[in-house]
């Protein structure tokens, strides 16, 4: 599936990674939002590599710097008058015993998408002039806003059990929404 992306800052990123040589998406809530027909304000665009030294690039590309850099995480923040743009390398993270606080490492994009919370939120969307608007979903996430279900793109014990608040997220995102939880995730 191909989307029609007409925002600015989406193609001047895009292009911006052409020509550094970075493989890159948009991802998250952005992508879900685009499916359920409006677009947000909020931007997560997932870096294939060195995230924050793309960010610095795109603010760079606008003139300007970045708003935030959180180097445990690998992510950066720029700010315009119109997004809010988070950059990330793509990650796995890793749960310690009462911590909600993740050891990151580098990942692919599948393993990256695989450790969001749901499955309406393990979507990306290539920004690359190779792959610009397609879709990738690999947990049934554009199926699921369709269902208006939702559900995690993993074993839900260990997603809830990584970040005891992603139930409340979940409760949260089934009333906005107007979605239904997975039953099976009800049974916990």
């Amino acid at each position: 599936m191909r989307f029609d992306i007409q925002n600015k800052y989406l193609k001047t990123i895009g292009e911006t990674a052409d020509k550094n040589g970075y493989q890159i998406f948009v991802t998250g809530g952005y992508v879900r939002d685009l499916i359920l027909g409006y677009e947000g304000k909020d931007i997560d665009i997932m870096v294939l590599g060195d995230g924050i030294k793309f960010a610095k690039t795109v603010a760079e590309k606008y003139g300007t710097e970045l708003d935030a850099v959180y180097k445990n995480f690998e992510t950066a923040l720029l700010k315009t008058d119109e997004m809010k743009i988070e950059f990330a390398s793509a990650r796995k993270e890793s749960y310690e015993r009462n911590s909600r606080k993740p050891k990151v490492e580098s990942a692919t994009l599948e393993e990256d998408l695989s450790r969001r919370d749901f499955t309406i939120n393990a979507m990306a969307i290539g920004l690359n002039k190779s792959n610009f608007g397609e879709l990738t979903d690999s947990f049934s996430g554009y199926e699921d806003i369709k269902n208006k279900i939702i559900q995690t793109p993993l074993d839900p014990l260990k997603t809830f059990d990584d970040d005891p608040l992603r139930i409340m997220r979940a409760i949260r995102f089934a009333s906005k929404l107007n979605f239904e939880i997975e039953k099976k995730h009800l049974k916990l």
